[in-house]
């Protein structure tokens, strides 16, 4: 009898959890460089489920860079653009492991987040979303909001773009996963108010 209420309180549990849009993809099914301290992850459709049940109560960050946003396109959910690493003005660093130009770390990332957690009346302690191009720069801004003081950060494993077929006609494409290729809402018209503008 014990045995049998535990289990149904579990259950009840796990439900309450499902319901809230708290529960997401475990880690064991999180690559490594996507993974955070926080072991909080979301498909594309999870975040767009969670942001939309908890509405202004929980932040959206895109941390990708205002160029990638301009380009590829921005998504409708999203509350913010706040760049995790930028493009240097002048284009002269290459990485070559990647083989693109080399990206700089945005020194005012955390002081720009909190500012704009302020204007939602949010907090640290409130849920935050990050998403990138493919979920590893948006695990590396989690890991950073972590250190100061964030308690409740999710990574959005596919990012906005997704990732990259390894083989197949579409080999090298961005076309695997990611909020473009879950038919979730984006367009390539920028809200200027989510925009990022240094202060």
């Amino acid at each position: 009898m014990l045995k049998q209420l535990l289990c149904a309180l579990a259950l009840v549990a796990a439900s309450a959890a499902h319901a809230e849009g708290r529960t997401g993809v475990t880690e064991d099914h999180v690559a490594a460089p996507k993974q955070t301290p926080f072991k909080l992850y979301l498909t594309p459709v999870q975040a767009h489920e969670l942001k939309s049940r908890l509405g202004a109560k929980a932040l959206f960050l895109d941390v990708r860079t205002p160029s990638e946003a301009m380009f590829v396109g921005f998504a409708d959910d999203t509350d913010a653009l706040v760049p995790y690493m930028q493009l240097p003005e002048i284009l002269n660093a290459w990485d070559d492991g990647r083989s693109t130009y080399a990206l700089v770390p945005n020194s005012d990332f955390i002081a720009h987040v909190k500012r704009v957690l302020a204007r939602m009346n949010l907090s640290v302690n409130d849920p935050v979303i990050v998403m990138c191009r493919s979920g590893d720069r948006s695990a590396n801004a989690a890991k950073l909001m972590h250190s100061a003081g964030f308690t409740e950060v999710y990574n959005q494993i596919e990012g906005f773009e997704g990732d990259v077929a390894k083989d197949g006609p579409q080999a090298g494409h961005r076309v695997v996963n990611g909020w473009k290729n879950a038919g979730l809402q984006w367009s390539y018209r920028l809200p200027k108010a989510k925009m990022y503008f240094p202060d």
